[in-house]
């Protein structure tokens, strides 16, 4: 898949180039490269937000979901309404379970405006999970909380992954998000951007302890100063 995009000065620039990957069912895929890489346009791509590209994308089957970098709450509707706006036929049940996890129980009659930048995150995973998506996109979920917030809800998020059937694509500059949620990391260079490596994470989430987080950072960070 190649993507490429016309400057002001009219000069015709390549941002994607030769960019193929695939996602096993139910594997979590984690995006790692420079700023300004491309790695939103990806997923933008993936999610069928934007059609000016050569080449094919294969989802899998089901609806797509996708979190961006902004909750993008509707300010006039609760939490609540927020999340049943894509899925209204949603069960009660489900619901409370969703919100459980997400800890927004307290929250449904509250207002985006009434809540801080985490628990908007928060409503926008709740919205993201409660369609039961085939694919899950989740484009820096986690930017500008603080460390300890989001180590609380990369839990979360890893928790609601562990019960559902769906595929995962994550975008994070964050080394170790990227190694404690993901399945596989796929590394994107600068730009005009190639692939240069794709690295399966083979000790499973739970079994993960801190001594292979580390080397696992290491051996990310090492491929991405060397490409």
């Amino acid at each position: 898949m190649r993507k490429a995009f016309t400057a002001a000065a009219g000069d015709r620039l390549e941002l994607l180039h030769d960019i193929s990957f695939a996602l096993a069912d139910r594997e979590v895929g984690v995006l790692v490269g420079p700023s300004g890489c491309g790695k939103t346009t990806m997923l933008r791509i993936i999610a069928g937000l934007d059609r000016d590209f050569e080449g094919a994308i294969t989802r899998p089957a089901g609806r797509v979901s996708m979190v961006f970098q902004e909750p993008r709450l509707l300010p006039w509707r609760t939490v609540e309404d927020n999340v049943r706006l894509v899925a209204p036929a949603l069960a009660e049940a489900a619901l409370a379970s969703l919100f459980g996890v997400l800890e927004l129980e307290a929250y449904r009659r509250h207002y985006p405006g009434e809540l801080s930048l985490g628990l908007a995150r928060r409503v926008a995973l709740a919205r993201a999970f409660a369609i039961e998506p085939g694919l899950l996109l989740l484009d820096e979920p986690y930017v500008s909380l603080d460390a300890a917030l989001a180590s609380r809800l990369r839990e979360q998020l890893a928790a609601l992954m562990e019960t559902r059937m769906m595929t995962t694509l994550l975008v994070t500059h964050d080394l170790e998000e990227a190694v404690r949620l993901g399945d596989r990391i796929i590394l994107f260079s600068a730009k005009p951007t190639r692939l240069l490596a794709e690295l399966p994470l083979k000790v499973p989430r739970r079994a993960r302890t801190d001594t292979h987080i580390a080397a696992m950072m290491a051996d990310v960070a090492s491929r991405i100063a060397a490409g």
